[in-house]
């Protein structure tokens, strides 16, 4: 288990997560059919080509949002998580294409006790996706029920 328990968290702390990935056609493709998501945006080059402003697929926003939420866990939540409780303020400022390299920043940016549950803490988490210019790609707010640091003797 590498993940923090509630108690080491604090709000504004910056995790810069070292995992960069680099995004491939298959993995659009590949996402795009697994989520029946036929839209030609993804998975038709000649549309996008002549038709779009882009002029490129664009990679499938749900697997891009996965992508930055899935580079931060080992670093921050792994084993320390009891549930996901939503997500919010879910944006995709830039496009995102076959071939960029996707870096990700985690933010701290709220934490609460719960009320109903005495040994979990709600975390707000800020996750950050840039490509390799450093341009923003994609931005959510995730609240997660996390466990608080077991009582030592």
């Amino acid at each position: 288990m590498s993940g923090y328990y509630y108690d080491e968290f604090e709000v504004g702390r910056v995790f810069k997560h070292a995992i960069r990935r680099t995004v491939t056609e298959t993995d659009n493709v590949l996402f795009s059919t697994l989520t029946h998501n036929p839209a030609p945006l993804h998975i038709d080059h000649e549309y996008m080509r002549t038709q779009s402003e882009f002029g490129a697929p664009l990679m499938n926003s749900f697997f891009t949002l996965g992508l930055i939420v899935g580079i931060s866990i080992n670093d921050t939540t792994l084993g320390t998580t009891v549930a996901n409780l939503g997500l919010e303020a879910v944006r995709f400022p830039a496009p995102l294409f076959v071939g960029d390299t996707v870096h990700v920043e985690t933010e701290v940016v709220a934490m609460r006790p719960s009320e109903s549950r005495p040994r979990n803490g709600i975390l707000t988490l800020e996750h950050r996706g840039y490509n390799q210019r450093d341009v923003l790609v994609a931005i959510c707010r995730r609240n997660v029920l996390m466990l608080r640091a077991p009582d030592r003797p």
